[in-house]
């Protein structure tokens, strides 16, 4: 019978000092390869803590910037985030520096906000509408995205597919679609408008749907490598571009068109790193800030009515001591009031 070591057969002719040395040979073999694995392993290892350590760098280079830059000019700010009570479209100082934007602009369907008119004529508010896109586009970095939550259509004061109209403006003044989440907000049973009932007359169809727009100024990958904070169900559910979770309660926010905070929560997550600096050009209640800071982004929220701007800043008061209370440290939103 024949016994093989190594997959090499013995001969007969094969002294034992030979195959001592085949063995010997063999594990000198495998312990260099052990070595060289063991030594790629705690270099990768060093490339990764080097490469987290240049992302924190980054991160803090940016804060210190964005610090400079808008300080002075907020109504209120914190360690991550600025309010800034202005016109969106006066907004100078950020040209390519914004890595996401999460925003529902006013819709044109008369809503009683205190210092904007939503009741428009239709080319205006089109026209309007591509004003703070074109800022919108300024203001992002060239790997920057934009979620814009925005009906699917709408039927008072006549019918018109804002949905369509509005997407064609963004890649209008630059902006490259990338795909589109349908929101489903549920609300069907609020419905009060049928059109002719129980007739083929005139009978209205409405979807109780919002939609939420992806877009991204010049190139869809990161370009620079960062933190992500997503867990893995999260990813493979909100991946699925069905959304289905509830609106947000007028009353309970105190402001005339808030959305969930699920909605900012889900896109900051899925589309930005940790560190990134998330804005909101239509802040009104502070919903997509909170859920930035919740994130751990660096969130910048503009509104052109001042008692938004409180509102916000209140809402994201309570959110801080509540976070600090968990933590149980002592406040770290370094609130100001200028």
């Amino acid at each position: 019978m024949k016994k093989t070591h190594n997959k090499r057969t013995m001969r007969k002719d094969d002294s034992p000092k030979d195959e001592l040395m085949l063995v010997q040979n063999s594990s000198k073999k495998l312990k260099n390869s052990s070595h060289k694995k063991k030594g790629k392993l705690e270099k990768k290892n060093k490339s990764n803590i080097q490469e987290f350590s240049d992302v924190e760098d980054a991160i803090q280079c940016r804060k210190v910037f964005l610090k400079d830059k808008l300080k002075s000019k907020s109504l209120y700010s914190g360690e991550n985030f600025y309010i800034l009570n202005t016109d969106f479209l006066h907004l100078d100082e950020l040209h390519n520096e914004i890595d996401l934007i999460v925003t529902s602009p006013p819709y044109n369907l008369d809503i009683k906000y205190k210092s904007n008119d939503d009741k428009l004529m239709y080319s205006e508010y089109l026209e309007f509408t591509h004003a703070w896109l074109k800022k919108c586009f300024d203001l992002a970095k060239d790997d920057g995205r934009l979620c814009l939550n925005i009906p699917l259509d709408k039927n008072k004061n006549g019918m018109q597919s804002i949905y369509v109209d509005i997407t064609s403006i963004a890649k209008e003044v630059g902006w490259q679609y990338f795909t589109s989440i349908v929101w489903n907000e549920g609300n069907i049973s609020r419905r009060t408008a049928w059109g002719s009932w129980l007739s083929a007359s005139a009978p209205f169809v409405i979807a109780p749907v919002e939609m939420i727009v992806v877009f991204y100024k010049k190139q869809w990958k990161k370009i620079n490598k960062g933190i992500s904070t997503i867990d893995r169900d999260e990813f493979i559910n909100w991946t699925n571009g069905l959304w289905t979770f509830n609106g947000e309660s007028k009353k309970r926010i105190g402001h005339p068109a808030p959305f969930p905070l699920e909605l900012p929560n889900r896109c900051i997550k899925l589309f930005s790193y940790r560190g990134d600096v998330v804005m909101d050009p239509f802040l009104g209640s502070g919903t997509t800030a909170i859920s930035a800071l919740a994130n751990d982004r660096v969130c910048i929220g503009v509104d052109i009515d001042t008692s938004y701007c409180d509102l916000a800043a209140v809402r994201l008061k309570k959110f801080g001591d509540e976070l600090n209370d968990k933590k149980n440290q002592p406040e770290q939103l370094n609130f100001k009031i200028f």
